[in-house]
């Protein structure tokens, strides 16, 4: 591991002073540190200064009507053991659910898993279909972008210099559903995973794909595809064949491209029809 300095800033001012202030050699931001502290232990990455977030005021969880706001610094356990995540957004639960182990997921953030950014994340494609936001906060301003805007390519975002991540939005209570593919069930890398959620107020449907690269990425012909909020039998063979054809899916050290393609209309049929409409109810 090579050394580095380690930065504690209580406010969250300093931590964006800290961020900038390394004299050009780098600099990195320390949530859970379940991902930046390997990478650091096997020459990946190789920051001058680590900003360590843990003093800072966002492990927090908050309800406002049916929207969710969720700090960047938060567990993934604690939402996980949130009544209402489960409740009225049974998706976002069963994507937390999927991540890594109960011991990880002790350690591990939203804010980080965003940060990072990887193709085979489990947060990120149900942030897509949610329509979840990201509010950031920098040197000069504060400014608010949708995942779907803020998540690039492997390990690349919309952060600029300077910047963090403060909360994560999701406008509203969703049925949804979460289902992947992987070889084990825990402490695995999906090599394939769908996401989808219906919108009570929008009456319609959105899907997307992850767990390969470039990224997660939303399918909204898919999703208009599936019509009203129980959508037919029919409606579901054609939105699956229309995924398969359309989602980009290449293949790497674990699962064949064909593999893949032949696996994301079966998973899209299996999350929607284990969707209760029911669920969508504003808290």
């Amino acid at each position: 591991m090579s050394a580095f300095e380690l930065v504690t800033p209580r406010s969250v001012e300093e931590a964006i002073a800290s961020l900038r202030a390394s004299d050009g050699t780098g600099s990195a931001p320390l949530a859970g540190g379940t991902d930046l502290l390997l990478d650091i232990d096997d020459g990946r990455a190789a920051p001058a200064r680590v900003v360590s977030l843990r003093r800072l005021p966002w492990r927090t969880l908050d309800w406002v009507g049916g929207a969710l706001t969720i700090g960047s610094t938060l567990p993934l356990r604690s939402l996980e053991d949130d009544p209402g995540v489960r409740a009225q957004l049974p998706g976002l639960y069963q994507a937390v659910h999927a991540v890594g182990s109960v011991a990880l997921r002790h350690r591990a953030t939203i804010g980080g898993n965003l940060g990072r950014s990887a193709p085979a994340s489990d947060l990120i494609p149900m942030l897509l279909a949610l329509d979840a936001e990201v509010d950031l906060v920098g040197p000069s301003a504060e400014r608010r972008l949708s995942v779907n805007d803020f998540v690039r390519a492997s390990r690349r975002t919309a952060l600029a210099p300077g910047e963090l991540i403060r909360s994560v939005r999701v406008p509203e209570s969703r049925p949804s559903a979460y289902v992947w593919q992987r070889v084990r069930l825990a402490n695995d890398i999906s090599q394939i995973a769908v996401a989808v959620a219906y919108s009570p107020s929008g009456r319609r449907w959105s899907v997307a794909v992850g767990g390969m690269p470039p990224r997660p990425v939303l399918l909204p012909e898919v999703a208009r595809g599936l019509g009203n909020a129980r959508p037919t039998d029919p409606a579901l063979r054609a939105a699956g064949e229309r995924a398969t054809r359309e989602v980009t899916i290449a293949a790497d050290q674990r699962a064949s491209e064909e593999y893949r393609r032949r696996l994301v209309g079966t998973l899209l049929g299996r999350a929607v029809r284990s969707v209760d409409v029911a669920e969508g109810v504003h808290r």
